[in-house]
């Protein structure tokens, strides 16, 4: 086995620290992705990162599903999509994003999490590895894992709770049970915990120090990364992929979804199908009086964005109009 390590040690000869001082996750996303563009063979690059306010779901993953996408919406937040497979992640200022780029002839995930392990153990807290993707202190998750390979260029990633908000990760990603069948892959719910319940006066800087320590103690030693140093024209790019509605909701995920209730003029029963974030078929049912408006109604809603906005705009104009719009509202806040 030392024989290998000491192969492995001279197999790296490149090591590169970066630091992105931008909260957007359209950017940070398009960032990672341009530096697993660049990597190269031999090389490690450590990439830290912090999303304002964000939940970031898996490269499979139906956001509907996941979390309340119109609270979160509203309240200034962002859905985000990664690459790389795996659940739901909430994101704040309290927590800290770490990447592990490289090639996969030196792709390590053991040596990669002793960095985070190291880091830890330099501010007194004693963590492990738990299954493949997650980390733990004392059986409690404060860090989530996640893997894409592109060609040759690999990444690792995860996310470091800190102090973050834990009432805002409960709001926006615990959705209730709901007549929503979806081809998506769903999240499996952990319990989760902020580093700083073990070790109250850590914050998100203080980690970030530490970790830069651990990586040099690991992998020897960085060079440093400026993003302004890198193709501004290409980050862009990637930047408007990762915030554009196709990617966000336009993937081929397919779910169907059941808007029903009675009124005093008469019951509602909508149910679609939705894919590529569209209502491409649906059936709509009532014992209505008027049923030019219930066709009427079906009609306007076929092909329009699952979203409260376009929707309740595609109601047509009707008395009962306001209680229809009630009902897709209240679909999309549900308790």
């Amino acid at each position: 086995m030392s024989r290998i390590c000491a192969i492995f040690g001279l197999m790296m000869n490149k090591c590169s620290l970066c630091f992105s001082d931008s909260y957007d996750p359209y950017y940070n996303l398009g960032l990672e992705a341009l530096l697993l563009e660049t990597v190269k063979e031999n090389e490690c690059i450590l990439y830290l990162w912090q999303n304002q306010r964000t939940v970031v779901i898996g490269r499979n993953q139906n956001a509907w599903q996941e979390l309340k996408v119109e609270q979160l919406n509203k309240e200034e937040g962002h859905v985000a999509r990664r690459y790389s497979g795996g659940g739901a992640v909430f994101q704040d200022l309290g927590n800290l994003n770490f990447t592990f780029l490289v090639h996969e002839s030196v792709y390590d995930v053991d040596k990669q999490l002793s960095v985070i392990l190291k880091a830890l153990a330099k501010l007194g807290i004693h963590g492990e590895k738990n299954g493949r993707n997650d980390l733990t202190v004392e059986n409690r998750k404060f860090s989530g894992n996640a893997y894409y390979k592109k060609h040759q260029q690999c990444y690792h990633h995860g996310t470091l709770l800190v102090n973050a908000n834990m009432d805002d990760l409960s709001r926006y990603l615990n959705v209730s049970e709901e007549k929503l069948q979806s081809k998506g892959v769903a999240s499996v719910r952990s319990r989760v915990v902020n580093l700083c319940e073990f070790q109250p006066c850590l914050t998100v800087e203080k980690l970030k120090e530490k970790l830069v320590e651990a990586y040099m103690d690991v992998y020897g030693g960085y060079s440093l990364i400026e993003p302004k140093q890198l193709n501004q024209q290409r980050l862009d790019e990637l930047k408007a992929q990762f915030a554009s509605w196709d990617w966000l909701y336009g993937r081929n995920i397919q779910f169907d979804h059941q808007l029903k209730r009675r009124f005093s003029w008469g019951s509602v029963d909508l149910q679609l199908h939705v894919d590529k974030g569209l209502i491409q078929s649906l059936n709509c049912y009532s014992d209505a009086m008027d049923q030019d408006f219930i066709l009427a109604l079906k009609k306007q809603l076929l092909g329009c964005r699952y979203t409260e906005a376009d929707m309740c705009s595609a109601v047509p104009i009707h008395a009962a109009a306001d209680e229809v719009k009630e009902l897709i509202h209240d679909s999309f806040w549900r308790d």
